[in-house]
């Protein structure tokens, strides 16, 4: 490959959101520094994968840089954690040199570049040192070779990767590689395998070399992350400001757009720098000492889901997902590996009656291994949601435990699906494609069209009271489907509010809940 196409752009970023997701829980473990809070996997995914769905979601007729602007800003709004920022940064500079054409030397260069100047007080041994080694590495390759370039880059940042033990003090006393860095090498790996069309299908994580329990030092209380509209010329004196306040300070973007990050003693102080500066949106605060007791466990909730767009939607949220395939349970060990990786103290959302035994089952075991656990009593995708909406890891646990299962318990749960055998049902009976509504697990509409079923359920359901619906759209709603529902309840209903989500999930073309 000569270039790097649109089609391939979106390729990689695919790749490398797919692969950092199998690698997730490795990365995660591997979280020592900054701060252990085991979730450096878990925000590159989700940094990734914001990149990929920026760039899945523009026409097929733009060019190319169109495409790599619109993969540096999905990075730059979805971006989580520090590294997840950094990495963000490494993908502007990519972007900034590969818009104008194929020169991949240039590109990794300038990644590296912006990656250092994004971080207040840079440190070795880190993110910053993997992507630097790479960049280097190829400065002496052909530069119309970008296969040789590519290949170059990701054995070095594999290289690069392995000497971090050596170059962090805490990384050598737990015996573990940097996270952040593990996670950029998959990034390269997964970009020459794009350009080189030799897909292994698998990116190694170096496992620990050592059993030994981490020791970072936690210093500062909470994590802060905001989105800020400002002029550039605010932000120097916001760094400076936010350098004063706390440490693992990063602030990345440009052009009136920046995402910033910080970890500070008090989070309103932080909060409000930034509202001198501009405007800040999508705030989000973590105390940092939940996620680090413990062992670097703290307060989390594991989700089970049926379908790639509802497992998305869990993970923004926060949780530790389980995938199950549509009608099938996911295995004990997986939902027992998902809440060790929660935390200390874990809320189970199972969104399934025949998942509640299994998730009890793996809740049962972890608390034998001191793990505070409770396992909900969602029965259905849009239950699970309305929990995860309040759920607040500040408040004591079993106020969080009581405010989240209230949520659930005030959701009514519909779903439209299509018949595959006669059958009596509590509507009549039915017979092979016929679409049915179900409301709260009985039939209570037998009819011809998706269409007109999710209406009428809708309708119902609205009927006995709501304020919120959520339609959850599944892979073989027809399209428009949740448009359509929406035009009819503003002609109906205009006075409830309705949120729409493509879960992508099989089985159901349409999820509904109703709040």
């Amino acid at each position: 490959m000569k270039i790097l196409d649109p089609p391939a752009v979106r390729r990689w970023a695919r790749l490398a959101a797919d692969a950092l997701g199998q690698a997730r829980t490795e990365i995660d473990a591997l979280n020592v520094f900054p701060v252990a809070d085991g979730d450096t996997g878990t925000n590159l995914h989700l940094t990734m994968l914001s990149a990929a769905e920026a760039v899945e979601s523009l026409p097929d007729d733009v060019d190319a840089a169109v495409v790599w602007q619109t993969l540096s800003y999905g990075a730059l709004v979805g971006a989580r954690g520090n590294s997840g920022v950094i990495v963000s940064q490494a993908l502007r500079g990519l972007a900034e040199v590969l818009k104008e054409g194929p020169d991949l030397r240039a590109g990794l260069l300038r990644a590296a570049t912006l990656a250092r100047e994004a971080v207040a007080r840079p440190v070795e041994g880190t993110v910053l040192s993997v992507l630097e080694s790479a960049a280097r590495a190829v400065q002496d390759t052909e530069a119309g070779d970008l296969g040789a370039v590519a290949r170059q880059a990701a054995e070095e940042a594999r290289v690069a990767l392995r000497r971090t033990t050596g170059q962090l003090d805490v990384l050598a006393r737990s015996g573990v590689v940097d996270a952040g860095g593990a996670g950029a090498a998959i990034v390269l790996e997964t970009l020459a395998s794009v350009i080189t069309g030799s897909s292994t299908g698998h990116y190694d994580v170096p496992a620990p070399t050592a059993r030994v329990a981490p020791m970072a030092e936690v210093g500062a209380g909470y994590e802060v992350m905001y989105l800020l509209d400002a002029p550039d010329r605010a932000v120097r004196a916001l760094r400076e400001e936010l350098d004063a306040m706390g440490d693992s300070l990063v602030v990345v973007g440009g052009e009136g757009l920046w995402n910033v990050h910080v970890h500070v003693a008090e989070a309103g102080p932080a909060v409000e720098a930034g509202l001198r500066a501009g405007r800040p949106h999508r705030i989000r605060i973590t105390y940092l000492a939940e996620r680090t007791h413990r062992g670097g466990a703290g307060r989390g909730v594991v989700a089970v889901a049926a379908g790639d767009g509802i497992a998305a939607l869990f993970e923004e949220c926060g949780a530790v997902v389980v995938r199950r395939a549509p009608g099938a349970r996911p295995t004990l060990p997986a939902v027992l590996a998902a809440i060790r990786q929660a935390g200390g103290e874990v809320v189970v959302l199972p969104n399934d009656e025949g998942v509640r035994a299994v998730a009890a089952a793996a809740a049962e075991i972890a608390r034998e291994d001191g793990v505070t656990v409770s396992v909900l009593p969602t029965e259905a995708t849009v239950q699970g949601l309305a929990a995860l909406a309040v759920h607040d890891p500040l408040r004591r646990f079993d106020d969080d435990v009581v405010a989240m299962t209230d949520a659930a318990g005030h959701t009514r749960r519909g779903h439209v699906t299509v018949a595959d055998r006669e059958a009596f049902t509590s509507a009549g009976v039915c017979r092979p494609g016929d679409v049915l509504g179900l409301i709260d697990g009985d039939v209570a509409v037998i009819g011809d069209t998706v269409d007109h079923v999710a209406t009428t359920v809708v309708d119902r359901m609205v009927a006995g009271g709501g304020e919120l619906v959520t339609l959850v759209t599944g892979a073989q709603a027809p399209a428009g489907l949740a448009g359509r529902v929406e035009d009819h309840l503003r002609r109906t209903r205009p006075d409830v509010d309705l949120v729409v989500y493509d879960g992508e999930q099989g089985g159901y073309p349409l999820l509904i809940g109703v709040e």
